[in-house]
């Protein structure tokens, strides 16, 4: 249940109004402050709720019953954008397009700091790069782990980017307090434990979609992470497994506008993981833009023949700087700046 109170509504009116509720229902209230209203998400069980009392307050202007399952990541809940702010005072979902690229993984410092300098140079504001790798096989590379971290750090001094990376357990979680963007990987997406423990943590979250994930389990996982009291959360969508054998995963482009639709959290699309193949990043990342998107984030290694990690997907510098372009069209047409 969502209530919508009336305009020009003073703070100890509005913090009455939520302990009384609190107190009289034993629910929780969530307090959403907009440009143009202030709106309170009951949070637990609302059945006993009496809806014409609350209507007949003289504070609220409308009372909605919300079906969804979802409420902290609702839009209904939250009727304007989230805007995440970083250190560097980056911000992100705030209309502008944020374009994240590095490597599937560290390797080396030479590698992660020349892809950071020429990804900035081509207009990219994050560094991604992975430190732990989560692989099918346990026969491939698994990353650096802690010194793959330090690199990345490293990287981050030398060009002043903010950096992105993965986390697989919540044992690792003490390693990331100095990352400025914790990213949960497709097949963490329904590992419960860490998103609750990731939701104590005071740092923005990226959460990938999970490999066969509906969009509706995407939203509850971010639940996860907001009701634990992390409300910083960027979406992303990464390509899901289908019958389809000519790309590594298919994109569901349409999960853009759906997820902006449904929730204010910012939503990112990534095209490298979606496709699998390096020509095809392109026009997915000018269809991402296109649909709404809030960012990107993209593969890009200095010798993808060599790579350690992912080098059949991922760009070249010199490949992301002519997507960069085209991307630019995009994104100028729909009134987005990089």
């Amino acid at each position: 249940m969502i209530i919508v109170l009336k305009n020009n509504i003073r703070e100890n009116e509005i913090t009455a109004f939520r302990e009384y509720l609190e107190k009289k229902y034993n629910i929780g209230v969530h307090v959403s402050t907009g440009h143009d209203s202030v709106v309170l998400g009951l949070i637990g069980d609302t059945s006993a709720v009496d809806e014409d009392s609350v209507k007949a307050q003289e504070i609220v202007q409308e009372v909605k019953r919300v079906q969804e399952p979802y409420k902290k990541s609702n839009r209904k809940f939250h009727p304007d954008n989230t805007v995440i702010t970083l250190e560097n005072g980056l911000k992100i979902g705030d209309g502008d397009l944020t374009l994240v690229a590095g490597p599937c993984s560290v390797e080396n410092e030479e590698q992660v700091t020349e892809v950071a300098q020429a990804v900035k140079t081509s207009g990219a504001v994050i560094l991604r790069g992975g430190a732990f790798k989560p692989r099918t096989s346990p026969y491939a590379f698994q990353g650096m782990g802690v010194d793959g971290l330090a690199l990345l750090k490293k990287a981050r001094e030398k060009t002043g980017l903010p950096i992105i990376s993965e986390v697989m357990s919540v044992s690792q979680l003490r390693l990331f307090d100095d990352v400025d963007i914790i990213q949960v990987g497709a097949r963490n997406m329904q590992n419960f434990e860490l998103l609750k423990e990731l939701g104590r943590q005071r740092r923005p979250i990226m959460l990938k979609r999970g490999l066969s994930s509906t969009i509706e389990e995407l939203l509850m996982s971010a639940e996860y992470i907001m009701s634990s009291g992390n409300e910083q959360v960027i979406l992303c969508e990464r390509g899901i497994r289908t019958f389809e054998t000519k790309t590594r995963n298919t994109l569901d482009i349409s999960a853009v506008p759906i997820l902006k639709r449904l929730s204010h959290l910012p939503v990112f699309v990534d095209p490298s993981h979606a496709s699998g193949i390096p020509w095809l990043v392109e026009p997915l990342s000018m269809a991402a833009v296109a649909a709404g998107a809030d960012g990107l984030i993209i593969e890009v290694h200095n010798n993808p023949a060599k790579a350690l990690c992912d080098g059949a997907q991922s760009l070249t510098p010199a490949m992301f700087e002519s997507t960069v372009k085209s991307i630019r069209k995009i994104a100028d047409a729909v009134g987005k700046r990089i």
